[in-house]
């Protein structure tokens, strides 16, 4: 069955819930009742990757996450890191993190794939084209899902080149990143060019612009319980699709829609564990 991932940002500035969890004794209550609410990993970022976002000093990154990692392993929690940076993903699995999530997949840092290589964790590798900053420019395909396919091939390669078993290896079509909003859809649409690469599939549509620009809505205008019910949806057809793990803010709503799709496929089953 399809796990679900819980988003955790510790962030002052991230997209959708930008310093909700900043203090971290909210963030490790909110991340337990996402873990009650059926998350099998809760993946936490201490720097935002939302369109336009700047860069932040590891230091202030890992002071953000580490103390999180830390608490939420304490309670037997699965985490992932989320992180471009090869010094933070080190000292988050040894803090307790399972996985990194690197949307970059190893671009960002380059030494970001022969730093995991010597960790006992797993590594997701998202589709990148450049920094948040200016990202949308380098929007360019012809053919978009097989263009990713494409990128995300060479990434894994250089994952193995780095010494990363492909068992370990977790990919990500990166639904947002230096994509339109149609792009996006295309992706979606043609996910089994994602899925024929040969490993776990991971999707994260959460809050995300083009479900807003779908909707009819500008940015600011259709609001987060819209968008949470337009990410579940995504997440029941991703499942549908055969993905493995879906990365959300609203946990509940995303487990009950896969429970629904679950049923009327009649392939029921517990999602919660992903790690």
């Amino acid at each position: 069955m399809t796990a679900i991932w819980g988003i955790l940002n510790v962030t002052p500035d991230s997209f959708s819930d930008g310093g909700r969890y900043a203090d971290p004794d909210r963030a490790v209550a909110h991340a337990r009742l996402l873990r009650a609410q059926g998350a099998g990993v809760i993946d936490v970022g201490g720097e935002s990757t939302r369109p336009g976002a700047e860069r932040v000093p590891t230091a202030v990154e890992q002071a953000r996450v580490l103390p999180v990692i830390e608490a939420l392993t304490d309670a037997g929690i699965p985490t992932s890191i989320d992180t471009l940076n090869a010094d933070t993903a080190v000292a988050a699995v040894r803090a307790g993190a399972r996985i990194v999530n690197d949307v970059s997949g190893g671009l960002a840092d380059d030494r970001m794939l022969s730093a995991i290589a010597d960790l006992d964790a797993d590594v997701a590798i998202g589709h990148w084209r450049g920094p948040s900053s200016d990202m949308y420019a380098r929007a360019q395909y012809a053919r978009v899902a097989r263009e990713v396919a494409s990128e995300l091939r060479e990434r894994v390669s250089a994952a193995a080149a780095a010494g990363i078993a492909p068992f370990r290896v977790i990919v990500d079509p990166g639904i947002g990143f230096a994509k339109s909003g149609g792009q996006n859809w295309d992706v979606l649409r043609d996910l089994d060019d994602i899925a024929a690469l040969g490993h776990r599939v991971l999707i994260g549509t959460s809050r995300k612009r083009f479900l807003a620009d779908t909707l009819g809505g500008a940015d600011g205008d259709v609001t987060e319980q819209r968008r949470d019910l337009a990410t579940a949806v995504t997440s029941a057809l991703a499942a549908r699709a055969g993905v493995w793990a879906v990365r959300v803010h609203d946990v509940a709503g995303t487990r009950d829609a896969l429970a629904i799709a679950g049923a009327w496929d009649g392939t029921r089953g517990d999602e919660r564990d992903a790690d």
